[in-house]
């Protein structure tokens, strides 16, 4: 992963895949700010509403550096490719690209519980002049290992036991280490911790996840009742770091 500059979104990113950056950091002198919506709306939709509220902010669109979806279910990994194809595409048009880089970070993942229709955005994360320093967003990550986009990856495919479990959120929390160390911060500065995943947790989230979140445990780990984007993966996390976390 390489740590890029985006002059105009006011942010720096870390290099990911073509769908999304692995995760997003401000320049001196800006902050970024996360919201989630009270109610989400369809995410095509939801590209319009951010518009608006960056414009009343005085902000361009391409202060835009963080999204969460919610999707209706578990995609193959075409299906996968596929909505990232048509997403990606909004963010090009929307002049977000970098040199061919998407420097947007994002986790999108499939409620178990009163699953939507269609993909909502969730929420959303962008810079702000001033405020507080050392702010920054993790993307998801879920069981693959190097994060590639093919069956071959996923770690212990098809297993689901307490100790397959506790390997697959070991290495997602490898790979939310790698991204944190990669903006230049540390687990001090979590203030938010998300776990995906419809399985058991309870076996797992002491050694695997909150001894290894160090000074962030202190603020715990928010379970949600979803699993991951891809079919056949079990796990995900996300991270954040901010002072300004609301809703909209």
């Amino acid at each position: 992963m390489d740590l890029l500059n985006n002059d105009r979104g006011a942010y720096r990113f870390l290099t990911g895949i073509p769908p999304y950056s692995s995760g997003v950091i401000p320049i001196d002198g800006y902050e970024i700010v996360h919201l989630t919506l009270q109610n989400p709306i369809p995410y095509r939709d939801g590209f319009a509403m951010i518009e608006q509220h960056l414009g009343r902010l005085g902000r361009p669109k391409q202060a835009l550096c963080a999204i969460a979806l919610r999707c209706p279910e578990p995609m193959s990994f075409d299906g996968f490719a596929g909505f990232n194809a048509d997403y990606r595409a909004i963010l090009k048009d929307w002049d977000l690209l970098v040199d061919g880089h998407n420097p947007v970070a994002r986790t999108n993942v499939a409620p178990a519980i009163r699953p939507p229709t269609e993909t909502l955005l969730y929420g959303f994360a962008y810079t702000i002049d001033g405020g507080a320093p050392g702010t920054f967003v993790v993307a998801g990550a879920g069981d693959l290992n190097d994060q590639g986009l093919v069956n071959r990856r996923i770690v212990r495919a098809g297993e689901t036991s307490a100790d397959a479990l506790r390997e697959k959120a070991a290495t997602v929390m490898e790979r939310m280490d790698d991204r944190i160390q990669g903006l230049g911060v540390a687990w001090s500065s979590v203030t938010r911790a998300n776990i995906y995943t419809i399985h058991p947790i309870h076996d797992l989230l002491v050694d695997s996840v909150l001894t290894p979140m160090a000074e962030a445990a202190v603020h715990g780990a928010h379970w949600h009742y979803a699993e991951p984007p891809i079919s056949g993966l079990a796990f995900e996390m996300d991270v954040r770091g901010v002072r300004q976390d609301g809703f909209f």
